[in-house]
């Protein structure tokens, strides 16, 4: 979809004006009988009135006086339904006016909204709507941002949609070396003879079952004037597709789903594209740990004792427990770089998904509370809304073993929390969890997420390094 600024209005053009009054309405833009219909939808509490001109149409769409965060997201609804509209009419374009702000919304929304994964169709059935011009009421915008902001989402959605057959953890790594090239950041993969030779036991345990190599990548973007002295670190889980392991899950609404469990890397990756694509003033490096996890081969069992990159020992009690498991070997990596924070970000408990459903992210971490409250903000700009959950100290009560440092499954409730606790003993940095097992793949489309993959985490860690 392309978005292009334009300086005036073409009336043959399909319009779209986003008012907050009926005074707004441009009396020049309207006949007299359009002005009349128009007053009298809005006053019988219309939120969408539509005319057709034969020709063209157009749309006015009322919008809430407030610039609070529920008001932007109301916008993105809005344009999530307008684009319903616009493709059933079959129209190609449109030109959009109103003040900025609700501009930057209303793209981000249509743009999500109009995403499509037809990769595997043989007859393609695209959208109609190609194009949207915009004509704002100031004389700067950031929509050139937010248009990178949606790209890069709608990229990290294609990951999560693509399954095992393409998407192995080797070819998760060229398709991050690719978007090195396209969008200049730096890219060092990992290959699994350099992973042995670092000793990563977590990602080669969870590995052992597959006939495919794991693959760990390093993505870095750090501008010459950098605003931060230690870089920020993201780290995404990459298990390209979970079985369960020899701990098999069940198929129907569990593993049948499971190729959307590398939505964490898919999440960083996307973050990564708009920061560099957007040239943020912050260095910042990404690590994604890759695997799928089967029970084939000499696949690791129930019962084994692994240990880790940081040297730690842990019992493995469940091998469908294996996110934790990569990522554990990525925090203890990340303490190379000496980070100022590092936050991880993964598909990685049913607990997440069952307390909050797919209406949020479930966050936790040893950081100030200055740091998650930032991170609480940018969840609600993205309405990517955090959920912070406790992170007691007496969770760790739960993973002790009898035989090795840790088991890498709780005894009892709070099995979320437990994840968050096990993962926690691995990184020496201010720390944050993100759990987005809840909205990272959803069945059927809601407003502007699209089915499948969502692309969560993206919007919010790109706020969130942005405002940092």
């Amino acid at each position: 979809m392309e978005f292009k600024k334009t300086s005036k209005l073409d009336p043959k053009e399909n319009l779209i004006f986003l008012i907050t009054e009926e005074k707004e309405l441009q009396a020049s833009s309207f006949s007299k009988e359009e002005l009349s219909f128009i007053k009298k939808e809005l006053k019988n509490e219309q939120k969408q009135v539509e005319i057709n001109r034969l020709n063209s149409y157009v749309f006015i769409l009322l919008c809430d006086k407030d610039n609070d965060y529920k008001a932007a997201e109301k916008i993105r609804i809005a344009a999530n339904n307008l684009l319903t509209t616009l493709n059933n009419k079959k129209i190609p374009s449109a030109t959009v006016v109103g003040e900025t702000n609700k501009i930057t919304s209303f793209v981000e929304g249509i743009g999500l909204s109009n995403y499509q994964f037809l990769k595997y169709y043989s007859d393609k059935k695209e959208n109609s709507f190609k194009q949207l011009n915009y004509l704002t009421t100031s004389k700067t915008d950031n929509i050139k941002e937010t248009e990178a902001i949606v790209e890069a989402t709608n990229f990290a959605k294609d990951l999560v949609n693509e399954p095992l057959s393409f998407l192995t953890a080797t070819q998760l790594s060229k398709e991050i070396k690719n978007l090195g090239k396209t969008y200049g950041f730096k890219v060092e993969v990992l290959n699994k003879a350099k992973i042995e030779a670092l000793k990563m036991g977590g990602l080669l345990a969870v590995n052992k079952g597959s006939i495919d190599p794991p693959t760990f990548s390093i993505l870095e973007w750090k501008p010459t004037k950098a605003n931060n002295k230690k870089p920020i670190v993201l780290v995404g889980k990459g298990v390209v597709y979970d079985t369960g392991g020899l701990s098999l899950k069940p198929t129907p609404n569990s593993m049948d789903m499971m190729k959307c469990d590398m939505g964490g890397a898919a999440a960083v990756i996307g973050a990564m594209v708009a920061i560099a694509k957007n040239k943020l003033p912050y260095h910042v490096i990404v690590l994604v740990p890759a695997t799928d996890n089967r029970p084939g081969g000499n696949a690791y069992v129930p019962g084994d004792v692994v240990k880790m990159y940081n040297g730690k020992t842990v019992e493995v009690l469940n091998t469908d427990a294996e996110g934790r498991m990569i990522l554990a070997d990525a925090l203890s990596y990340a303490d190379k770089y000496q980070p100022e924070l590092v936050i991880d970000i993964a598909t990685l408990t049913g607990a997440a998904a069952g307390a909050i459903g797919h209406y949020g992210v479930v966050a936790m971490g040893n950081t100030t509370e200055k740091t998650m409250n930032k991170l609480k903000e940018s969840g609600n700009n993205t309405y990517e809304r955090i959920v912070e959950f406790p992170f007691w100290d007496e969770y760790n009560e739960q993973l002790k073993s009898s035989i090795a440092d840790l088991t890498n499954l709780g005894n009892g409730a709070g099995g979320a929390i437990t994840a968050g606790k096990f993962l926690e003993n691995f990184t020496n940095a201010p720390y944050i969890h993100l759990d987005i097992a809840g909205p990272a793949f959803i069945k059927k489309q809601i407003n502007y997420l699209s089915q499948g993959g969502t692309g969560v985490g993206v919007r919010l860690l790109y706020d969130f390094v942005k405002n940092y």
